[in-house]
């Protein structure tokens, strides 16, 4: 045999580190989201001797760089527009229709980072366990279901998040609607868009953890992970202070609900310029 698994690693079913011995004595070690990120993976020749890193093939890691960019920067588009529009709507320098249009764009932009993030799952290089320690690269995919994968759970909880969200902006350019249908129709896809970056962003936790929480100030991916979280958090804040009385017809607090947007996007901005400096 050319390889054995030595330790799997992660938190339920998932699986977010392996661990192999290889046939000299040494040891790989495969991180799901070092591979899907920037295609390494970490291998000691010998049990005494020095560990290097062994990257994906020149295709591959082309490939993550362009995938990476794209989604970084539609999350910084997305967080600053969501930002504008939460600002005009708190300083009033415009009218409801100016904040749903702003917001609108800006969710286009959060749907396309969401769906990209899923990209870069499906098509990361994959490890080998019967081969000594490498990465492969496979065939060019726009869909694959695979939900015993936390990282691609994550990004598809993400993604899915994004296109509720989408209902709520599209609902927002209604006119004349009643309390009781603006919060079926705009209010409670929102909450649930916000439940869903939740769950999103625990699962994201769960992979870069390893499913025992640390804190690594050096590790890049945490402080994405981290800031995207803080981020969804304030969504949630935001989406709970916009339900509206039916007895008054007002916000439970307008000012919350559009600071909680504010703030919220721009950590999900800031997430993403950052995730531009992730890269193999």
């Amino acid at each position: 045999m050319g390889q054995s698994e030595q330790r799997a690693e992660g938190a339920g079913p998932f699986t977010t580190r392996l661990t192999w011995r290889l046939p000299d004595g040494g040891t790989a070690v495969w991180e799901s989201r070092l591979a899907r990120r920037r295609g390494r993976l970490s291998v000691r020749p010998s049990p005494s001797g020095p560990a290097h890193t062994v990257r994906a093939d020149a295709v591959s890691l082309t490939r993550l760089r362009r995938l990476n960019v794209i989604a970084a920067l539609a999350f910084v588009f997305g967080g600053a527009l969501f930002a504008a529009g939460a600002a005009v709507a708190q300083f009033g320098s415009g009218d409801a229709t100016e904040c749903a249009s702003i917001y609108f764009v800006g969710g286009l932009f959060f749907t396309l980072g969401g769906y990209v993030s899923l990209l870069q799952v499906i098509d990361a290089p994959r490890h080998v366990p019967g081969g000594a320690g490498r990465l492969v690269t496979p065939h060019w995919r726009w869909w694959s279901y695979e939900p015993t994968r936390v990282d691609w759970l994550s990004a598809f909880v993400l993604f899915s998040g994004t296109l509720v969200f989408a209902v709520d902006l599209l609902d927002s350019f209604l006119q004349g609607l009643t309390v009781q249908q603006v919060n079926r129709l705009i209010w409670a896809p929102d909450l649930i868009g916000c439940t869903l970056f939740l769950i999103s962003g625990h699962l994201a936790v769960v992979e870069i953890c390893h499913g025992r929480f640390s804190v690594r100030t050096h590790d890049l991916g945490q402080w994405i992970v981290a800031v995207n979280q803080l981020g969804s958090v304030l969504f949630m804040v935001s989406a709970l202070a916009a339900y509206t009385r039916p007895a008054t017809g007002s916000l439970v607090n307008a000012d919350i609900a559009n600071w909680g947007t504010l703030t919220g996007a721009l950590c999900f901005s800031l997430a993403g310029f950052l995730q531009l400096g992730e890269h193999s």
